[in-house]
């Protein structure tokens, strides 16, 4: 059985007015502290935000677990120097994001002006074992039109700089703006798609290969497939879906490559619009379906999906519980649903952002 690790970024906010707060620092020195978290908690690219990545699992209630344990510790910690944590992939309150003072970011920050300064935007990475770069490239060149569908259970960003942005995951909107980001081209080939990003590293453009921001890539660390589009999830359970489903792409594209399945050969165009498609409606309207990149209701394109993994969810025992959760998904919303529900009984944005603090550690 394939595992599953996760990294997740979370807002820091200021627990009575909702407002982000630029102190990961902070909170960082405070978990150094603790010698359990020293290698659980890690600084990002804005000092309004912190991540934590969990240990490689085989089950999914054991990855559930540890992401519930990592917020409470998240919010453990930041409680103690004033402040909170939220799973919102944007600031629903207006902004002035902190970039980070190392060589790194401000090399970013000179590199890529306004692009950086205003990347305050959290997601949910998820890393699967691979037993190989060449197979880790045959699953990337597969799992390539069904993630869109993942973006669009996790949406969680519709508010930004104090406004509705009028998509479900704006996040993924400021991300393309990185010059590596979003979807590829089939690679075929390991050797195909480690010389590209020389290729790419060697413009200039980018400071390193750390900066290969695809939607799904080699992990430059761990020897796994990272699956890169997903808004940072407003409950827990969410995250352990979206988990659920990359594993179960990952082994049914692991799966068709060793069968001689040829990858569905759609264009990067398409595939941009695809995700646009996501980005924009969530679950609340249509989606494109992956097979046809022609519209349909989301629940129809989510259940395409379910059933696009269905045996490899099956062999892990986790077919049902995927079932199950995205039939809640699509009966109760997801975060961007759950954030705009709450706006529109409330009026208010703070209001918003401090009853997602209570979801965060639900």
């Amino acid at each position: 059985m394939r595992t599953v690790g996760v990294e997740e970024e979370l807002l820091l906010v200021d627990p009575e007015t909702g407002d982000p707060r630029a102190l990961s620092a902070a909170v960082l020195a405070r978990a150094a502290q603790d010698d359990a978290e020293q290698d659980v908690f890690e600084k990002e690219l804005h000092e309004q935000m912190l991540e934590f990545a969990t240990h490689p699992q085989s089950s999914m209630e054991a990855l559930r677990a540890e992401i519930v344990r990592c917020r409470k510790e998240a919010a453990r910690h930041a409680g103690e120097i004033g402040c909170t944590v939220a799973a919102l992939a944007t600031s629903p309150l207006p902004v002035s994001p902190a970039v980070g003072v190392n060589r790194r970011y401000q090399w970013m920050a000179d590199q890529y002006g306004i692009a950086t300064r205003e990347q305050l935007v959290l997601g949910c990475h998820v890393h699967v074992a691979v037993d190989s770069d060449e197979e880790g490239v045959a699953v990337i060149d597969r799992v390539r039109p069904w993630l869109q569908v993942v973006k669009a259970l996790s949406a969680n960003s519709p508010f930004w700089q104090g406004k509705d942005s009028g998509y479900s995951s704006y996040r993924s909107r400021v991300w393309l703006r990185w010059p590596s980001a979003g979807p590829t081209e089939i690679f075929g080939s390991a050797e195909r798609y480690h010389r590209l990003i020389a290729d790419m590293v060697a413009t200039g453009a980018l400071l390193d290969d750390g900066m290969i921001y695809f939607d799904a890539r080699l992990s430059q660390r761990y020897p796994t497939v990272e699956i890169r589009v997903s808004d940072v999830c407003l409950h827990a359970g969410t995250a352990v879906l979206v988990a659920t489903l990359v594993r179960g792409l990952v082994e049914t594209a692991a799966r068709e490559w060793r069968a001689g399945r040829e990858p569905l050969d759609h264009s990067v165009s398409l595939l941009r619009l695809a995700d646009w498609q996501a980005a924009r409606s969530g679950l609340a309207g249509e989606l494109l379906h992956p097979a046809t990149m022609r519209r349909m209701p989301a629940e129809a394109v989510v259940r395409a999906l379910l059933d696009h993994v269905e045996e490899a969810l099956a062999d892990t025992g986790d077919l049902e519980r995927a079932r199950t959760g995205c039939e809640e998904l699509l009966r109760d919303g997801n975060g961007a649903q759950v954030q705009r529900e709450l706006f529109e009984r409330t009026g208010s944005l703070r209001d918003v952002v401090t009853e997602c603090v209570r979801h965060t550690q639900a």
